[in-house]
């Protein structure tokens, strides 16, 4: 945009002094009929190099301030986005090393939960097979009930013989 306006300037500079140079004229004795006074070019309607560069120079200047405002408003955005990545970023590491805590007390609690599962399945197995031990003494599969109340019976009697024994009593 300078050197436009620099050559803007060069160029005006350059047309007004042409108006009044005559050293690239030819020289003629006598002016011809049909010249009323002197050729200096087409001075008046030099709007064409001069006024392309006037329009180059206000292009220019339009482009800078778009660039500018645009440029101006991506920086905002920018800014704006980075100050949320932040954030965000402060968030989901707050997140993260609160997940992570949480993550060692359970994986910490199931492994308390493992052994207590264990201890207590030992016993399990300890108690079944005691129980399957005391099994066949308490229960007889071969006996009916009839036989095991009439064993009874038998059991209740001869224990009450033997107290009467005991208290002295006639064995008759």
């Amino acid at each position: 945009q300078t050197a436009v306006a620099q050559a803007l300037t060069v160029l005006k500079e350059f047309y007004a002094k042409a108006g009044e140079a005559t050293a690239l004229l030819q020289q003629q004795p006598e002016l011809p009929e049909i010249f009323d006074s002197p050729y200096k070019g087409m001075q008046s309607e030099n709007g064409g190099v001069v006024g392309m560069l006037e329009v180059i120079e206000s292009d220019f200047a339009r482009l800078e301030a778009d660039t500018k405002a645009a440029e101006a408003s991506a920086q905002k955005e920018y800014d704006t986005f980075m100050t949320d990545s932040k954030v965000d970023k402060e968030a989901k590491t707050k997140d993260i090393e609160h997940k992570t805590a949480k993550k060692q007390d359970e994986t910490q609690a199931l492994t308390v939960k493992r052994e207590d599962l264990e201890g207590t399945q030992k016993e399990l197995d300890a108690a079944l097979a005691y129980f399957d031990k005391l099994k066949p003494s308490c229960v007889d599969a071969g006996v009916s009930y009839e036989d095991r109340v009439a064993r009874r019976k038998e059991e209740i009697e001869s224990l009450q013989e033997a107290l009467r024994i005991l208290n002295g009593e006639d064995i008759a």
